[in-house]
């Protein structure tokens, strides 16, 4: 059994377009032995990007957000006063708030993240599976 943090993508994919999923992604987020974890700065970037007019698509996705975790199976990675200590601690030249979060999640948290953005590459011990 491994803990998967799914990246905002990946989240969005699991759900609507499992087909853009690696193959190593897919059997890992059906793989039902997993837990899988959608962070609450995925719904957080989600909000400001559809807010902005960048993801229209989204608005389905925030509107039924609870209903949706639950039929891909997964729960949500609340932020905690922890995460955020560690995301802006991160010695990572990378800026994206939402990226430096899920960083520190996966760390914190002991989960792989799934997720095809190399930049996390970047950071030791956080554990990457696409």
């Amino acid at each position: 059994m491994t803990t998967l943090l799914l990246d905002t993508h990946a989240y969005v994919w699991a759900v609507t377009a499992p087909q853009l999923l690696s193959d190593r992604a897919a059997k890992a987020i059906a793989d039902t032995a997993n837990t899988l974890l959608v962070s609450a700065a995925s719904a957080w970037e989600m909000a400001i990007k559809y807010r902005a007019g960048k993801w229209p698509e989204a608005e389905v996705l925030l509107e039924q957000h609870d209903n949706v975790l639950e039929r891909l199976g997964a729960h949500t990675q609340p932020i905690s006063a922890a995460d955020a200590i560690r995301a802006g601690g991160l010695t990572w030249t990378h800026s994206d708030p939402f990226d430096r979060m899920l960083a520190a999640q996966a760390l914190l948290h002991s989960a792989t993240l799934v997720t095809r953005d190399r930049a996390f590459a970047d950071i030791n011990g956080v554990l990457l599976l696409w």
